[in-house]
């Protein structure tokens, strides 16, 4: 550490001391400077208008430039919004505080389980009862994250999208109706 200490030489440099921090016009490296060049036009780096134009930003491209494909998607598009079909769509308000409280349940009960063995093998290893393996509370949270993440899906599935039925205490029902029913849209797409 005393070298690393040592080593430093120069001072520290302050902005206004450095010359390339300096404050003045600037032109483009690759410009050439001369007075017999005709391209040649003296400018400030600030005086220059904003360059861009970035796709999506700008202006809108003319229909002659557009695909016809593009074209036809749009009017799609525009017509399914007016036809009123999203409400097609949307998910029902009770589905919905179901999915989230089953989600909660099948991501927090692994979640919880998993910190509470990573606890218990910490208490057993401190009180000296058993020394547990290194891999071992690797693996439990592994295996503790990892069922937390199929918990959000799961959740998902195996809630009644049907707003008039409950559906089963773990849903399995559920998920096997809802499996195939998620991929059908995917399906019909192709």
């Amino acid at each position: 550490m005393n070298t690393l200490v040592c080593l430093r030489s120069k001072p520290l440099y302050t902005k206004s001391t450095i010359p390339c921090m300096k404050r003045s016009p600037t032109q483009h490296p690759t410009a050439i400077h001369s007075p017999y060049n005709p391209l040649h036009t003296p400018y400030s780096a600030r005086a220059r208008p904003p360059q861009a134009g970035a796709k999506g930003f700008g202006v809108p491209v003319p229909d002659k430039y557009r695909r016809r494909e593009d074209k036809e998607e749009e009017e799609e598009a525009s017509n399914k919004n007016e036809g009123g079909d999203e409400d097609e769509d949307a998910i029902p308000q009770v589905v919905f505080e179901r999915m989230l409280v089953r989600i909660v349940f099948y991501v927090g009960a692994p979640m919880a389980t998993g910190v509470g063995l990573l606890y218990l093998l910490g208490v057993l290893k401190e009180q000296r009862v058993w020394d547990a393996p290194v891999w071992l509370p690797f693996l439990t949270a592994l295996l503790a994250f990892g069922t937390s993440a199929l918990g959000i899906a799961y959740g998902t599935l195996s809630t009644s999208w049907d707003p008039d039925k409950k559906g089963t205490l773990l849903g399995w029902e559920e998920a096997q109706k809802n499996w195939p029913e998620l991929w059908k849209e995917e399906s019909e797409k192709r």
